[in-house]
C-alpha cells in the first residue's frame, strides 16, 4: 500500500469510491485498478506523507543516531468500534506503545490489512482516519502498507498488522530482567477499563456501562519519565492478558517475586461492579493505554509525582514490591489481609480484546 506518484502513467480512475454506500469487493485487492483506486483515494490521502509518497515497494527513511527498536502486532479486535476507539486508534497505539516502553522514540509504522469481502467503505474509511489521527497525535508516520481481501465470512471485516520502527537513545537500557529486590511497583492508572468497554459491545455479553477504553499513546508519559528517572529499570504495557501475566513475564525474567497490596490497586467503581457481575478477575483483564514501571524504592515518589503531572499518569500509584522470591510468584495481599497467588492466566478470559 504505497502512494501512488503524480505522473502521466497513473491510471485514470473515472467515478470516485463512495465511501458512503460503497463495500470492499474481491477486486479491491486483486492488484489491479480498483486497488490502485482504493490506495490513492482512501489509504494515501489519509497517511500522506513524504516517505509514503515515494510510492515504491519499501519506504526509505532517515533514521537518527541511536539503536534500533522493533516491533509487530496484529489486532483482530471484535467488535471493530468500542467506546473510546476502534480497531484502527488500537493498531497504532498499541504498536506506539511496545517501542515507547523499551525507551524508543516510535519513528515509523507500516500496516497490513485484510479485508473482508462485503466491508462497508464507510467502516473502512472510519477505521483509517481513526489510525491517521492517532498517528498524528503520537508524532508518528505511516510510512508503507499492504491491503488484501478474502472471502465473506473469512475475516470479519478488517485485521490489521502493524510493524513499527523507533530508536533507543545511547544511555538508555530498559530491560524486563532489570528488577531487584526491594524496587517499587507503579501503575499509570486504572485498570481493565479496555477489556471491558469492548465486552460492553457484545452480542452476547452486552451491558450498559461508562467504561470507556484506555487506549491512548504512551510515548509523552514514557519521555518524562525517563527524563527524570535515571534509576528506572523497566517498563510494559499490561494488555493482552492484563496486570497479571505482565507481572509474572517481569518476575520469570529477572528471577524475582512480587508483592502487591490489593488495596491499592486503582479500580473504578464502575470496572469493578462489572467484575463482580460477570466473575472476571480485573487483574486479567486487557488495557490499551496504561504502563507498569519498576524503579528503585528510594525514586519511586519522585517518579510518581512525574507521572501524575502528565495527562495519562495522573492516577500512577504504587501497587507493591519487588521481593527475593525463588519461586517468583507474584502475590497479593487482600484486603481481608490474606494472600493469594496472581499466577499466570489458563487460557484466554475475553478473546478478541485486542
Amino acid at each position: 500500500m504505497t502512494a501512488l506518484p503524480t505522473s502521466p502513467r497513473q491510471p485514470e480512475f473515472g467515478r470516485k469510491l463512495d465511501l458512503k454506500q460503497g463495500r470492499i469487493d474481491l477486486t479491491h485487492g486483486a492488484g489491479g485498478r480498483a486497488s490502485a483506486q482504493l490506495v490513492a483515494e482512501l489509504f494515501a490521502p489519509a497517511f500522506a506523507n513524504e516517505w509514503l509518497a515515494q510510492g515504491n515497494d519499501q519506504a526509505i527513511v532517515p533514521m537518527p543516531a541511536g539503536r534500533l527498536a522493533l516491533t509487530t502486532d496484529s489486532h483482530v479486535v471484535a467488535p471493530l468500534f468500542f467506546p473510546g476507539g476502534d480497531i484502527g486508534t488500537l493498531a497504532v497505539n498499541g504498536t506506539v506503545n511496545d517501542l515507547a516502553v523499551g525507551g524508543a522514540t516510535p519513528l515509523y509504522l507500516t500496516a497490513g490489512f485484510i479485508l473482508e469481502e462485503g466491508l462497508a467503505l464507510a467502516d473502512l474509511a472510519r477505521v483509517v482516519t481513526s489510525m491517521a489521527q492517532a498517528a498524528r497525535a503520537a508524532n508518528v508516520r505511516i510510512v508503507a502498507g499492504d491491503t488484501k481481501v478474502v472471502e465473506r465470512g473469512k475475516a470479519d471485516g478488517v485485521f490489521i498488522t502493524t510493524a513499527g520502527v523507533g530508536v533507543v537513545p545511547e544511555g538508555v537500557r530498559l530491560d524486563g530482567a532489570q528488577a531487584r529486590p526491594g524496587d517499587a511497583v507503579l501503575v499509570s492508572g486504572a485498570l481493565a477499563e479496555h477489556g471491558l468497554a469492548v465486552l460492553s459491545q457484545r452480542e452476547n455479553l452486552g451491558f450498559d456501562s461508562s467504561i470507556v477504553s484506555d487506549c491512548a499513546a504512551l510515548n509523552g508519559l514514557t519521555v518524562a519519565m525517563l527524563a527524570a528517572c535515571p534509576s528506572l529499570r523497566l517498563m510494559r504495557d499490561p494488555t493482552r492478558g492484563g496486570l497479571g501475566n505482565t507481572l509474572n513475564e517481569i518476575c520469570a525474567q529477572s528471577d524475582v517475586g512480587m508483592r502487591l497490596d490489593e488495596t491499592a490497586l486503582p479500580l473504578r467503581a464502575p470496572v469493578r461492579a462489572a467484575c463482580e457481575f460477570y466473575g472476571l478477575d480485573p487483574l486479567y483483564i486487557a488495557n490499551e493505554g496504561k504502563l507498569i514501571a519498576v524503579c528503585a524504592d528510594e525514586d519511586a515518589d519522585a517518579l510518581l509525582a512525574v507521572m501524575r503531572a502528565h495527562p495519562l499518569g495522573r492516577d500512577a500509584v504504587r501497587i507493591g514490591t519487588v521481593i527475593d522470591d525463588a519461586y517468583r510468584f507474584v502475590r497479593l495481599t487482600t484486603s481481608f489481609g490474606g494472600e493469594r497467588l496472581v499466577d499466570w492466566l489458563h487460557g484466554e478470559m475475553l478473546p478478541r480484546i485486542c
